[in-house]
């Protein structure tokens, strides 16, 4: 058999290679320089694939704390102000690592940060199983917040990298639906692990498992990734852009940044405090066993990812019939912000059929803003994309977290988790007021024509 002849450098490239080397003009700057590397359309999903992984595992770590809650304040003597507090400390390290990570992923490859990050936080998981009273469980859950933060600049520098604009908030649903994944998955894992043992300390044995979780990722992720997929970002192709010095003024001057503000802070004050308290208030609050409440549970967070896959998709579609990328983004968040203020009527009802289908609903929307928020927070900045991200996150948990015990304080004195519960839902409808009357009108003409324009 004869070898084919050997294709000189000089050759020039066929029309269909060109084609998958060559970046679309509409692409960033980093998307240019990454897809030298002619990675296929198959490996680009699958990290996308190993984004949602990441995501889930995130929220496992994070999820155990609050499957358990009732187990763990009663063994430790804590009250639901102490539970808030330690989701108070969850939320500003999280904030502390969210510009920590932003700034460290606009100068470091993620190839190598982000799988430091998950194992340090994965570890810190398996050290939550063998705390013995309230100061190791906040000083856990302190650092598990910090370095938890890290995923999100990291997996959203990633996103940006290897998707284009078109497909970019189907990209942020994969990876964020991840979330509701873990979430999904935690109860029933923990009721595989625990089961009825009703014995001191059988809720140890969950954290140390889950947090094992994270060396398998780390392996299968530099498996997968190589020197030229990721790169760390180089100044010498922004020489249009500011420096890093230059980051805090071009920040103050952003009108996207500043109109991403408050509709961070009330997408991340709906979802954290329902994730925080949901479980207590099905058991505490309704009467519900633990069992139907870790059942229910998962079943919320089946109903949040079905919602954020849903988003994305629906983006995606309209997009493609031609509505328009940024009106497009509204209309599904609009639709999602809808859906989070049915909490007013969550609140008011029994336990039963009833409540459970208007949890659900509740669940599908406060999911299903994130993939429109994470796109849009992808057009503030070119340069600065990192540590954009961390300090929108930062924000966000710097002003939501507080709010944790307030609501823990409320229940204790009132006895009750219906107040705290129904103005939850209705933040994201802040959030849509300041999309549509802030966010800047030449973006949307910029949007809706595929145009990328800087921040």
């Amino acid at each position: 058999m004869r070898r084919p002849p050997l294709i000189p450098a000089s050759a020039p490239i066929s029309r269909k290679r060109r084609m998958t080397t060559a970046p679309n003009p509409n692409d960033s700057l980093e998307n240019a320089a990454t897809f030298q590397a002619a990675r296929t359309q198959t490996w680009i999903w699958w990290i996308s694939g190993l984004l949602l992984l990441a995501t889930m595992l995130n929220y496992m770590d994070r999820q155990t704390l609050a499957n358990l809650k009732v187990r763990i304040t009663t063994e430790l003597s804590l009250t639901n102000k102490h539970y808030g507090d330690l989701e108070w400390g969850f939320g500003w390290s999280f904030a502390a690592g969210s510009l920590f990570f932003g700034f460290l992923s606009d100068r470091i490859s993620v190839r190598f940060l982000y799988p430091a990050v998950l194992l340090t936080w994965s570890a810190i998981g398996v050290m939550t199983g063998f705390c013995s009273d309230y100061k190791s469980m906040l000083t856990c859950r302190i650092l598990l917040g910090f370095f938890e933060a890290g995923h999100w600049p990291c997996a959203l520098r990633t996103t940006k990298i290897v998707l284009d604009e078109t497909k970019r908030t189907m990209g942020n649903s994969i990876l964020q639906s991840g979330g509701a994944i873990g979430a999904i998955l935690t109860p029933p894992v923990i009721l595989m692990i625990v089961g009825n043992n009703d014995s001191p300390g059988a809720w140890r044995s969950p954290f140390i498992v889950i947090g094992a979780l994270g060396v398998v990722w780390a392996i299968v992720w530099l498996f997968s990734t190589r020197a030229g997929d990721l790169p760390a970002p180089n100044p010498e192709q922004h020489d249009d852009l500011p420096p890093d010095k230059g980051f805090l003024k071009e920040m103050l001057t952003n009108r996207k940044f500043w109109t991403l503000v408050p509709v961070v802070i009330c997408i991340n004050m709906t979802w954290q405090l329902i994730r925080a308290w949901l479980p207590a208030f099905l058991q505490e609050g309704r009467g519900a066993t633990e069992k139907a409440a870790l059942l229910f549970n998962s079943a919320y967070y089946i109903a949040a990812d079905v919602g954020c896959i849903a988003a994305g998709a629906a983006s995606l579609w309209l997009a493609r019939k031609g509505l328009g990328i940024h009106r497009t983004r509204l209309l599904v968040f609009g639709l999602c912000a809808a859906m989070t203020s049915l909490t007013i009527v969550a609140a008011r009802l029994p336990l039963g059929a009833g409540l459970y289908g208007v949890l659900l609903i509740v669940a599908a929307g406060s999911l299903g803003l994130f993939p429109c928020y994470y796109s849009l927070s992808q057009e503030t900045s070119v340069r600065h994309m990192g540590k954009t991200a961390g300090l929108l996150g930062a924000l966000a948990w710097l002003v939501s977290s507080p709010m944790q015990t307030a609501f823990g304080k409320v229940v204790d004195e009132t006895h009750s988790f219906d107040k705290g519960l129904a103005w939850a839902g209705v933040a994201p409808i802040i959030a849509l007021i300041a999309l549509i009357v802030a966010w800047p009108r030449e973006s949307d003409a910029a949007a809706d024509r595929g145009e990328v324009k800087p921040g």
